[in-house]
């Protein structure tokens, strides 16, 4: 574990010291121990990573959120001020003397670029193409492309409509909110709760409508469709819901629909509470979403198994590492980009990094002067093998992953959906 996180060997040396000498941890010690959580998602203990964040939420709740980290967290405000005059901003904020007293001020390492904010930003672009819309009578998808993509890369939101459409399935943008991972990681706990709150709202209200769900981002899908649910089952609701006896806990088993375990409530209900991050939300509103979203690539691959994906590619030679993310293995999907871009001729894909592989990027935590190094040692595993398998190009489909590959390698980083929108047969 050492070589993979930060937060437990810090945890255990605070836990020897005590048990050694007596002195228990400071309050500036456990505070340093928070800002060692990534939130990458591979923590074996799932209580433990919801209690770092609480703890945050507490330190930001008593002493306030500093100007740099508020700045970093907010990725949809800075995406917005950006849109307004992208040009400029740029300008300011790449190259001019503005950013870099903004990256002084905000204690960002000097070595670290902000993305340039595009001149149009896919929200902007969808509303052109009348993707806002909500659409009438025709079963289509519903798209939640996610702040970064959204307001810092919109050719991969671009790509997931291409790709979509190429399969003749209407794409509608609806109203949507951040994540809400980015304030979360930064303990910005009444920002998280107001955006989850918002798109709990926004996307069941489609999904009722008879539509999917799909998401892109990998960061987006794990909270939405892991965090959001912990607990949920455990809730009253959810027991009342499926017809659980006074003394029974019924929890879904199998992926079959009506299948469960049954669990004395006598002897598991103080244990199986519904006391995760997000338990004061509406539990039956939270399995809704979580059960009812998919990442765009496992929507493409439950097309491909139907023999209804449109297989027609054109050839792209090309030889390319492939990472998946840490918020992509953990949502448990397997591996569904890498069937899908085995299917376009000519390009060669081979998979980098193991079930602990992670970049250290850890979203905005990377760009912080105070974690820049220890963000770097963490990726430093990840690019030597990608280095060794000598590619043209990196795939991954998390973006934060993009920022970290492309500040420590050479390397185009692409998004898998970019990969198969470039070879879809008559797309733009």
């Amino acid at each position: 574990m050492n070589e993979d996180c930060l937060f437990f060997p810090a945890l255990y040396r605070l836990v020897d010291r005590e048990a050694a000498t007596g002195r228990a941890a400071n309050d500036r010690e456990l505070r340093q121990l928070t800002q060692w959580c990534t939130l990458c998602g591979l923590c074996p203990c799932p209580k433990i990573r919801n209690e770092v964040i609480r703890a945050k939420s507490a330190y930001v709740h008593q002493r306030g959120m500093p100007f740099g980290h508020r700045l970093l967290a907010d990725v949809q405000r800075f995406g917005q001020m950006g849109a307004v005059a992208p040009m400029l901003f740029n300008e300011a904020m790449l190259t001019g003397p503005l950013g870099r007293i903004v990256k002084r001020l905000a204690g960002i390492h000097p070595e670290r670029r902000f993305p340039r904010v595009p001149k149009v930003s896919f929200f902007a672009w969808a509303r052109r193409k009348g993707l806002c819309r909500i659409p009438g009578q025709h079963h289509g998808v519903a798209y939640f492309a996610g702040c970064t993509a959204g307001y810092l890369f919109p050719e991969v939101a671009r790509a997931a409509v291409t790709v979509l459409q190429c399969n003749r399935t209407p794409v509608y943008v609806p109203n949507q909110q951040c994540c809400g991972m980015p304030t979360l990681v930064e303990g910005d706990w009444p920002a998280t709760r107001r955006r989850v709150q918002a798109n709990l709202d926004d996307l069941l209200a489609v999904r009722r409508m008879g539509h999917d769900l799909v998401c892109s981002c990998p960061t987006c899908g794990f909270l939405m469709k892991v965090l959001l649910k912990e607990g949920a089952y455990h809730s009253d609701a959810y027991q009342q819901s499926v017809g659980a006896g006074a003394n029974e806990i019924k929890i879904p088993e199998g992926g079959a629909e009506g299948q469960f375990l049954h669990l004395n409530k006598a002897l598991y209900g103080k244990m199986l509470q519904d006391d995760g991050l997000f338990h004061d939300l509406d539990p039956l509103d939270r399995i809704s979403l979580s059960g009812g979203l998919l990442d765009v690539g496992e929507y493409l691959l439950n097309l491909l198994d139907k023999q209804r994906l449109n297989v027609r590619f054109d050839p792209l030679e090309s030889r390319m590492a492939y990472f998946t993310p840490c918020h992509q293995r953990e949502q448990k999907v397997g591996n569904p980009y890498a069937r899908l871009l085995a299917l376009i001729p000519g390009l060669i894909v081979e998979q980098v990094g193991g079930t602990m592989d992670c970049c250290g990027m850890g979203g905005s935590l990377g760009f912080k002067k105070a974690f820049h190094a220890s963000s770097v040692a963490l990726g430093t595993r990840l690019v030597a093998k990608i280095t060794a398998c000598d590619p043209q190009a990196v795939i991954t489909d998390c973006l934060s992953c993009r920022l970290q590959l492309q500040h420590l390698t050479s390397y185009a980083v692409f998004h898998p959906l970019e990969i198969l929108a470039r070879a879809c047969k008559g797309a733009p």
